[in-house]
């Protein structure tokens, strides 16, 4: 008898477990489905929906989701102060992008307020990064760089601070690539490929220290470079107008700050001026950054300083060459810091130890060419 209850409950729990096998099999499968849809191409979502295993891996769907979610198309205010974007947006281990061109248009003000409060372990896409590399490099917010140019201040010399970091290995550079090869990067990742296909770097050694790989072009044979997208978790930009919500315009050329905004998964503007949204309106063909792009919009007038703002005023050379000389120790490092970020209280401030409205408009008169050129950081001129 009880064997025979025994082997009629053994049966039953038999059933029972298959019965709950399938119900789980039937409640579970579709999850995992529709995780392993979001891998595949559109195509192949319709062509063969009954595979699981998606056939190739399509990582960006990702990041177009993201930018779907994240990026509101409301009309929302997103002026903050410059401490406040920092703050929220710049986080350690993020990699960061600096807007503008070598000493021109670069969000100083960012810079600034980053080694204030003291960002550590950033890694820099340092497309061409002097200035703002430098000081950043020589506060110890930069752990790795990815370089086209850096630890140079263009004529004016290399730079003593960073490229003492750099050779100590206190900062590593991680990669080389060049001008171009980081704006193919940017292009790429601001139309959500993978990557862009160019003959920038072929030839050079350049190529081997650098994230792209060379393949056979499939129509005519010859080798091509393949430039990996690359999606920067904050990029900051300075630009001479834009609105409350982050519609920006730019006054010449915007060299990669087009792609750089699109393709950054947060997005700080800087600005001399903001405006009224009609006055943006007013010239719509000059918005080269529209608001859904951005994250944050901080009115900071003069921001770029030292360094130049187009047809607005011209470099400070007196303050660069101060840098470039002070630099060569760590003493001098140490008191600039000191003197110049956390001896003031905001980027006004800051300005107003350089020399004030008397220095800013002799500036303006410069960059208007109503004041001769002067290079302070050559023989003492």
């Amino acid at each position: 008898m009880r064997r025979y209850f025994s082997n009629r409950f053994s049966r039953y729990n038999l059933i029972a477990t298959i019965f709950l096998t399938v119900i789980c099999l039937a409640w579970i499968y579709p999850f995992v489905w529709i995780f392993f849809a979001s891998f595949k191409t559109q195509t192949a979502m319709f062509s063969d929906r009954w595979r699981l295993w998606p056939k190739p891996w399509v990582w960006d769907n990702y990041a177009r989701a993201w930018v779907a979610a994240e990026k509101s198309r409301q009309l929302i205010d997103k002026r903050l102060t410059v401490s406040e974007a920092v703050d929220r947006y710049i986080h350690e281990g993020d990699i960061i992008a600096s807007g503008g061109f070598g000493h021109v248009r670069v969000s100083m003000a960012i810079i600034y307020e980053i080694i204030s409060q003291q960002k550590r372990n950033l890694v820099m896409a340092a497309k061409t990064a002097v200035h703002d590399c430098d000081l950043l490099v020589a506060a110890g917010c930069i752990r790795d760089l990815e370089v086209a140019y850096a630890f140079g201040h263009e004529l004016r010399g290399l730079s003593p601070a960073s490229r003492k970091i750099i050779e100590d290995g206190e900062c590593k550079v991680i990669a080389e690539i060049s001008n171009a090869g980081y704006q193919w990067r940017f292009l790429a990742g601001m139309m959500g490929v993978p990557f862009i296909p160019t003959r920038t770097m072929l030839g050079t050694d350049t190529l081997a220290q650098s994230s792209a790989i060379v393949v056979e072009d499939p129509f005519s044979g010859k080798p091509i470079t393949l430039v990996p997208a690359i999606y920067p978790d904050v990029a900051f930009i300075h630009v001479h107008r834009c609105d409350r919500y982050g519609n920006a315009q730019i006054d010449g050329t915007m060299i990669e700050d087009f792609e750089l905004s699109r393709c950054a998964r947060k997005l700080i503007l800087t600005t001399e001026e903001v405006v009224d949204d009609a006055v943006i309106r007013e010239k719509p063909w000059m918005t080269m950054i529209p608001f859904f792009l951005v994250d944050a919009v901080v009115e900071v007038p003069y921001g770029s300083h030292p360094c130049e703002m187009p047809a607005m005023y011209d470099f400070d050379e007196d303050h660069i060459a101060e840098w470039l000389r002070v630099s060569r120790t760590q003493e001098g490092i140490a008191s600039y810091f000191d003197e110049y970020i956390f001896g003031v209280d905001d980027f006004e401030a800051y300005l107003e130890r350089c020399g004030g409205a008397e220095k800013l408009e002799y500036l303006k008169r410069r960059e208007n060419l109503q004041e001769p050129k002067r290079a302070p950081w050559r023989n003492g001129r």
